[in-house]
């Protein structure tokens, strides 16, 4: 795949031209983009593979959801349905996407939609719900809509302004689209990242004066779950355990599984992966399979009747200096009640 994507090198500069003209006819005005005068949030990267939308995503419902009303709105990747559909209790993986059916089962006071038109989508959940805000995930390219404030992740080993635009690249368009960005968040930085670090991250990303740059991490619980219980993860040293992920990057994962002395084969999919049935059967033929929450929501249906083999590993999402990231997020939404 490296020496494909190498070979497809004189593919950038046709890739770039095309994605900096789209932008630019929609900064010109020359393609329409709406704007709603209502608090609409979006979550979303320059690159491809994961950047950790879904964990910021969570974080942002649950600093909103005491005091406001808050509705999400996903495309629903690789669901089996179409159109506009608001998650109800007989929502899945299937009809909704893996990420907003997590959201779906976490968060059963908020509004999950998808729609693959996020103009349209918006639309119905003001005509419908009301929300106080929409949390657009992963939309940062969708410039149909205008979002009242945009969040713009970029993980810390792979930062946007390293890169450069597909093939050869992971950039879905070039780097000047980060001036769209309210605010820059660095995902997945280490526990132990120095103010000296950060300074040389915010110097590289470059920002404009207006736009804030913050640091998360993401680590991961000694707990795993299942549907009926919770078990210690030492509960499965010395056991055999199948490691399932379909997830753009496993690597954190994979380095702390080892680090807590367990051993495990591991069984790695694609990002979003559809289980077969072979697949299925072929894993509940094993002991026990421990894989992400991601994962889990689309492979329970399928365990019922083995619901202690398959377990889940949950992180937790931080952000340093928290306080003012909070603070900017609630301002904004505040300005529209003034």
């Amino acid at each position: 795949m490296k020496l494909l994507r190498k070979i497809l090198f004189p593919i950038v500069p046709i890739y770039f031209i095309v994605t900096w003209l789209r932008n630019k006819f929609y900064d010109l005005g020359w393609k329409s983009s709406k704007y709603f005068s209502h608090p609409v949030i979006c979550v979303g990267n320059l690159s491809t593979g994961g950047t950790g939308k879904t964990p910021t995503i969570e974080y942002l419902i649950r600093l909103l959801k005491e005091q406001h009303k808050v509705a999400t709105l996903s495309r629903g990747y690789k669901r089996e349905t179409t159109g506009f559909i608001i998650a109800d209790d007989k929502a899945t993986a299937k009809s909704i996407g893996d990420e907003p059916y997590q959201f779906h089962s976490k968060f059963k006071d908020v509004t999950i939609s998808v729609d693959t038109d996020r103009q349209h989508g918006i639309e119905q959940l003001l005509k419908l719900k009301q929300p106080d805000v929409i949390l657009l995930d992963d939309a940062f390219q969708h410039r149909k809509v205008k979002a009242s404030f945009n969040i713009l992740l970029t993980s810390y080993n792979d930062l946007y302004c390293d890169d450069i635009v597909l093939p050869t690249g992971n950039l879905r368009e070039p780097r000047a689209g980060a001036k769209r960005a309210d605010v820059i968040l660095v995902t997945k930085c280490p526990a132990n990242l120095s103010s000296s670090e950060k300074e040389k991250i915010i110097a590289k990303i470059r920002p404009l004066t207006h736009q804030q740059v913050y640091f998360s991490l993401i680590s991961y619980s000694d707990t795993v779950f299942n549907e009926n219980e919770e078990l210690p993860l030492k509960h499965f040293e010395g056991k055999k355990v199948s490691l399932v992920t379909g997830i753009a990057n496993p690597r954190p994962l994979l380095d702390y599984l080892k680090s807590k002395s367990i051993d495990f084969e591991h069984l790695n999919f694609k990002d979003h992966h559809v289980f077969s049935t072979s697949e299925i059967e072929l894993l509940k033929q094993k002991e026990f399979v421990l894989t992400t929450e991601k994962d889990y929501v689309r492979l329970v249906d399928s365990f019922k009747t083995q619901s202690k083999q398959l377990c889940y590993l949950p992180i937790s999402f931080k952000i340093n200096d928290n306080k003012a990231f909070d603070a900017e997020i609630l301002s904004h939404i505040s300005d529209f009640n003034s």
